[in-house]
């Protein structure tokens, strides 16, 4: 019965005809082309909307690997407007305050390049030092916390592991990762594992 109640409402979810031209002009050019990371983040807004708690964007050929100067304006074309404007929608409508955005990957890439050649080249998987950023659901608005060494290759101040992102989301969320555990091989397992604290700083 849920399963059906989904798909039914999928036809209204998806279309976008009764919003205004202002709303679909803040999302840019390309929030009338399905499957865009602009009409992704106008369908995000609508989903939160109706209720559902959990939603996840990509941005598919978010890659680096092959050649940075001409890839890597497009993709932040691609992105850069219609990321804010979900956060302007969602402000507007008086959900941002309830509704907890982050943006991220599983790894930053690295200061120097896979190649050679100075005008095409990429960028490998980097560990060491990433940024992500939040928004909304009770994140302390406007800070920048923890600083990378002047190459951008190793942390250098106010480290964050992600054990200690993830304890710190779901604080926001109201849960206490110390709290919730689960059995597995034996063993209790909480959702940050062993390990974790809340960023306090980062807590409106």
């Amino acid at each position: 019965e849920m399963a059906y109640r989904m798909q039914t409402a999928v036809p209204n979810l998806t279309d976008i005809s009764n919003e205004t031209q202002q709303t679909l002009e803040m999302y840019g050019p390309d929030v009338n082309r399905p499957g865009t990371f602009a009409a992704n983040c106008l369908l995000a807004r609508r989903l939160a909307e109706r209720g559902v708690r959990f939603i996840q964007l990509y941005h598919r050929g978010w890659d680096s690997h092959s050649n940075v100067p001409r890839d890597l304006p497009t993709q932040c074309k691609d992105v850069d407007q219609p990321q804010a404007a979900l956060l302007q929608d969602l402000k507007r409508l008086g959900m941002l305050e309830d509704t907890l955005v982050l943006w991220g990957g599983e790894f930053g890439r690295t200061a120097y390049a896979q190649s050679q050649n100075k005008n095409v080249f990429g960028r490998d998987h980097h560990p060491r030092s990433f940024s992500v950023w939040l928004a909304g659901g009770g994140v302390q608005p406007g800070i920048t916390y923890g600083a990378s060494d002047d190459a951008g290759y190793s942390l250098a101040e106010n480290p964050v592991h992600v054990h200690d992102l993830h304890a710190t989301m779901l604080h926001l969320l109201g849960i206490d990762h110390k709290r919730l555990t689960f059995r597995y091989q034996g063993r209790d397992y909480r959702l940050t594992d062993v390990h974790g604290k809340v960023i306090s700083e980062l807590v409106a």
